[in-house]
C-alpha cells in the first residue's frame, strides 16, 4: 500500500514538472492593445469590416494588415478613440503603428 501511495506521489511530482517546463518553454507573449481595442470597438460581431467579429478587427489592426479602422457600426468618437489609442501605444517590443479612421 505505502508502494502505490509513493509511486503516485513521485510520478505525480515528475508530471507537474514536465508541465511547469512546458508552460515556460512554450510561452506566448499576448500583445494586451489587441485586447484592449476589440473592447474598444462596439461588440456587434456583425463582419461588415470584413473580419470575423470585432477581436478578428482587432487583430488585423494590432499586426498591421490592415490600417483603417472601417467598422461600420461604430461611432465616429470611438473611431477617433481606437485610433488615437494605437497610434499612442507602443506594442510590447516597442514597435509603432499608424492607423487612420474611414
Amino acid at each position: 500500500m505505502f508502494n502505490v501511495i509513493l509511486v503516485m506521489l513521485v510520478l505525480g511530482c515528475v508530471l507537474g514538472a514536465i508541465l511547469y517546463i512546458a508552460s515556460v518553454a512554450f510561452h506566448v507573449e499576448v500583445d494586451e492593445r489587441e485586447e484592449k481595442v476589440a473592447e474598444m470597438l462596439p461588440g456587434y460581431n456583425c463582419g461588415s469590416c470584413g473580419y470575423p467579429g470585432c477581436s478578428g478587427l482587432a487583430k488585423a489592426l494590432i499586426s498591421g494588415e490592415t490600417d483603417t479602422v472601417n467598422c461600420r457600426p461604430c461611432k465616429p468618437d470611438q473611431r477617433a478613440a481606437i485610433v488615437e489609442y494605437i497610434n499612442t501605444t507602443p506594442g510590447p517590443n516597442g514597435e509603432k503603428l499608424t492607423v487612420k479612421s474611414i
